[in-house]
């Protein structure tokens, strides 16, 4: 068995564990990202009222919390696999992971029960990402140890699309819910709908599961006496498995993050949120971008048995780099083409003294809001990019062209804003669709090529003893806390500087950082056999 299963009945068992691993795994996915993509929706549900913008970056911070909590998983459920099989930690993960959606889909909101609505759904979020954390090395682990070595690339980038697909699952199923309901409907209780279905997901993933075996790695280990007694000291606190460990976060899944995050959930937030398309139209150009360009990661999980999968990742990061920021001006330009054309005849400037302008990350009983925070809060919301002007001991004003209003007023702001062309929302008929989805298939291309191969060289980086502990942790690090903090701290960079393209310095920055790590000191591994 070495370097995984390579038996003549492998087709038939490979095939079934791919399906069986990839199904709980999509399932999963679609309980954590129901949150994210409600995360605009849940700020009015779940957070105070007064200060938009504020309550968006609240909501955008319980989305972060997921993701932060992920490594912790990673830890847990990492030990578990580890010592007590692949297979019995990954049902552990989906059972926790259902059960925490399912407990959303019941929760009072925020005007109900106060702020216990923010704590209780910072909670369950928290449970969401302790299982994502130990879900993902499973799976991976478990269908790259079935798998013959010469297609290891290819048969775990299955596991690899299940994100996306569990993405476009939940765009599909609350788009469904939002087309079929009057919008009161849905804000009442509508919104629930998709969170309870995850139930039934959670019954018919665990039967699948129930059917699978331990991986053929696992069991060759454990008859040899090799298995871990401490996988977690010896994946980190020894040399050189804690030096891979942090070699793969900065130089491999820091990067991968940020570009999964960018070219998917950021770009959804920008369409909808920023360029001020129609939910349902934003919906559509980020699922059809999803499922046209899914079938990107099997084909670079392909391609990465054959030429390798460290240059392909690399290659994907240092793109992702150089293209955002005129995929992004692009973006508006076929979304938005007023907004772009009012972004290139106006001059915005919002004036007020420094020192009261503060940023609300999260919002609680302790914020006060000053007129220069409900000021930005108000033209940031609007979509509009503006300077800062400090002006000590001085009220807020607004600059608009020549037109000057003094003092915060947010009816006399919005008819200036009004008069001077800006539109209040992006017009369908003017919407260049065919670009726009060019757009995103080309940022669905940086992510095929980041995470298509990343999950057969996580496996192949560490010896089997460790493997789980050693790949989730900076997998999960990668993905959960530079990944995951994109549209929270993009959307902070885009509010303290008024520039709406701005929050693409973060992801940038973190992609060249991986690029030049993983370059100049991670090695090719397509050619290791994993049985040991």
């Amino acid at each position: 068995m070495a370097g995984g299963a390579t038996s003549e009945n492998i087709g038939k068992e490979e095939r079934f564990v791919i399906f069986a691993s990839s199904l709980g795994t999509v399932f999963e996915w679609y309980d954590f990202f129901l949150y994210a993509t409600l995360a605009p929706f849940f700020a009015a549900l779940f957070f105070p009222p007064g200060n938009e913008m504020a309550a968006l970056m609240s909501a955008f911070a319980t989305y972060a919390a997921g993701f932060l909590v992920r490594p912790f998983g990673a830890l847990v459920f990492g030990r578990i696999g580890d010592m007590a099989g692949r297979k019995y930690a990954f049902l552990v993960t989906i059972i926790v992971m259902g059960a925490a959606t399912f407990a959303v889909g019941l929760l009072p909101t925020f005007a109900s029960i106060g702020w216990w609505a923010p704590i209780l759904l910072v909670t369950l979020r928290l449970l969401q990402g302790l299982a994502l954390g130990g879900e993902y090395g499973g799976a991976a682990t478990y269908v790259a140890e079935h798998s013959a070595p010469q297609r290891r690339g290819f048969t775990t980038s299955f596991i690899q699309m299940t994100a996306t697909i569990g993405f476009f699952l939940a765009l599909l199923i609350i788009g469904l819910c939002r087309i079929f309901m009057e919008a009161a409907v849905f804000t009442d209780w509508g919104w629930r709908l998709p969170f309870l279905v995850s139930l039934i997901l959670l019954l018919f993933s665990v039967i699948i599961r129930l059917r699978l075996n331990e991986s053929p790695v696992f069991q060759q280990m454990q008859s040899e006496g090799r298995a871990s007694k401490n996988p977690l000291t010896e994946s980190f606190l020894r040399y050189p498995n804690n030096k891979f460990a942090a070699l793969a976060l900065f130089g491999a899944t820091a990067g991968q993050g940020v570009v999964w995050y960018t070219g998917q959930f950021y770009a959804l937030f920008f369409i909808q949120i920023t360029l001020k398309l129609d939910f349902l139209l934003a919906y559509a150009l980020i699922g059809a971008s999803l499922l046209f360009g899914s079938p990107m990661l099997i084909f670079f999980g392909w391609l990465s048995d054959r030429i390798g999968r460290l240059k392909i990742i690399m290659a994907g990061c240092l793109l992702a780099a150089l293209c955002y920021f005129p995929l992004f001006n692009a973006l508006t330009q076929a979304v938005n083409p007023d907004l772009a054309a009012f972004h290139k005849n106006q001059t915005i400037t919002v004036s007020a003294d420094a020192t009261q302008c503060r940023l609300h990350i999260f919002v609680g009983p302790w914020s006060e809001f000053s007129d220069c925070d409900r000021a930005q809060d108000f033209v940031a919301k609007l979509g509009v990019s503006f300077t800062r002007q400090d002006t000590p001991g001085q009220p807020v004003s607004l600059s608009i062209g020549e037109t000057r209003i003094e003092g915060w007023d947010a009816a006399k702001w919005q008819a200036a804003f009004t008069a001077a062309g800006l539109p209040a929302r992006a017009d369908p008929a003017k919407v260049d669709w065919i670009m726009a989805e060019l757009i995103l298939l080309a940022m669905l291309a940086f992510v095929g090529m980041v995470y298509g191969p990343i999950a057969a060289y996580l496996v192949e980086l560490f010896p089997a003893k460790i493997r789980y502990s050693s790949m989730s942790l900076p997998y999960h690090i990668g993905n959960g806390w530079f990944g995951g903090m994109l549209p929270l701290l993009a959307t902070a960079i885009v509010a303290a500087t008024g520039n709406i393209y701005n929050g693409l310095w973060y992801p940038i920055g973190v992609a060249l950082m991986t690029c030049i790590t993983g370059m100049a000191f991670l090695h090719e591994t397509k050619n290791v056999d994993i049985s040991h």
